[in-house]
C-alpha cells in the first residue's frame, strides 16, 4: 500500500516532465510514437462527457500542429505492444478525429489505483471534471482501492474536507445526479439541497426558476427566494441582463455573485462561507496560487 502512495500529490506534471527526449525509449523510461490503434481507452476514467466542440477544436490544432503534448498510458496486460490510456483521453479522441495514425505517449508501469488517481488529478487540474464524476472517482478510490479521505485528499492536493463534500453528492437521488451530470444544476446547487426532504422536486424548482445558489439554500430551508417584482427586476433594483449575468457566474462557482454596475463602472463581488471555497476560487482565477 505505500508504494501504492508515491508521490502523486506532487502533480501530473512530476509524471510528465522527462518528455522532451524524441527518440524511442524502454517502457516506463520515456517518450515514444505508438500507432493509436493499439491504444486503448481506460473504462474506468472518471470523465464521462467529453464535450463535441472541445474535441473538433483540439482536433483541428491537431491537424495544424500535430498532437503535441503525449499521452500518459500504461501497458495492457496479456496485450504486448497494447496500452491503456492513463491521462489524455480528450487527446486521444481529437487525434484519432484527425486521422492521426501515431501519437505522442509516455508509458508508465502503473497499479490500479495509481492510474485511477492520476486519471482524477489531471482533470481537476484542468478542472474537466464534472462535479458527480469527480465525486464517483473518489468513490471508487475509497470502496475499491481501501483509500481513505485523507489518503485521496493527499494524492490529488485538496483538503479532506473537499473530498468529503464532494463525496456526499452521491447522496442525491439518481435524477438530482443526472442534473448536475448535464450541467443544468451546479455542485453548489446540489449541495445546498443535500439535507432537504425532498432534493429532487426541489432540484426541479431551481433549474425551471433559473435560481441562484442562495435561492437553493433558502428553499433547503424552507423560506422561499426573495420576490422578483414585474418588468424583470429584483428587488434589489438590478436590471434583468444584470440578474442574468449573475445567475451564470453563480452557476459557473457555485457560489453567490453580486455585481453593482453603474454606467458601465463598478464591482463583482463572490461570496464564499468556507476556505474550500475559496481554495477552489483561487485555483480557477489563478491556477497554482
Amino acid at each position: 500500500m505505500a508504494d501504492q502512495k508515491r508521490g502523486l500529490g506532487r502533480g501530473l506534471s512530476a509524471l510528465l516532465g522527462e518528455t522532451q527526449e524524441a527518440a524511442p525509449a524502454p517502457v516506463g523510461d520515456g517518450r515514444r510514437l505508438a500507432p493509436i490503434e493499439l491504444i486503448r481507452r481506460n473504462p474506468d476514467q472518471p470523465r464521462r462527457v467529453f464535450a463535441e466542440t472541445e474535441i473538433e477544436e483540439l482536433a483541428e490544432s491537431i491537424r495544424q500542429r500535430g498532437l503535441l503534448q503525449p499521452i500518459l498510458v500504461r501497458p495492457v496486460a496479456g496485450a504486448p505492444g497494447e496500452f491503456q490510456i492513463v491521462a489524455g483521453e480528450r487527446r486521444w479522441r481529437a487525434a484519432q478525429r484527425a486521422g492521426e495514425r501515431e501519437i505522442p505517449i509516455i508509458v508508465r508501469d502503473l497499479n490500479d489505483a495509481e492510474a485511477l488517481e492520476i486519471a482524477i488529478l489531471e482533470n481537476v487540474q484542468r478542472a474537466d471534471l464534472n462535479a458527480m464524476e469527480e465525486a464517483q472517482g473518489y468513490r471508487n478510490l475509497i470502496d475499491s482501492f481501501g483509500r481513505t479521505q485523507e489518503d485521496v485528499a493527499a494524492a490529488i492536493g485538496k483538503s479532506r474536507s473537499h473530498v468529503a463534500n464532494t463525496v456526499r453528492l452521491l447522496a442525491l437521488p439518481q435524477g438530482v445526479q443526472d442534473m448536475v451530470l448535464a450541467g443544468h444544476l451546479s455542485a453548489g446547487h446540489a449541495r445546498a439541497i443535500l439535507g432537504a426532504a425532498n432534493p429532487e422536486a426541489l432540484a426541479r424548482r431551481i433549474v425551471d426558476g433559473g435560481m441562484t445558489v442562495r435561492d437553493a439554500e433558502a428553499l433547503a430551508r424552507g423560506d422561499e427566494p426573495a420576490a422578483r417584482e414585474s418588468g424583470g427586476k429584483a428587488r434589489s433594483g438590478k436590471d434583468i441582463d444584470t440578474l442574468a449575468l449573475e445567475k451564470r457566474l453563480s452557476d459557473a462557482l457555485g457560489l453567490k455573485v453580486d455585481i453593482r454596475d453603474k454606467g458601465g463602472k463598478g464591482s463583482l463581488g463572490i461570496t464564499y462561507s468556507t476556505l474550500e471555497q475559496l481554495e477552489d476560487i483561487c485555483r480557477r482565477l489563478a491556477p497554482g496560487a
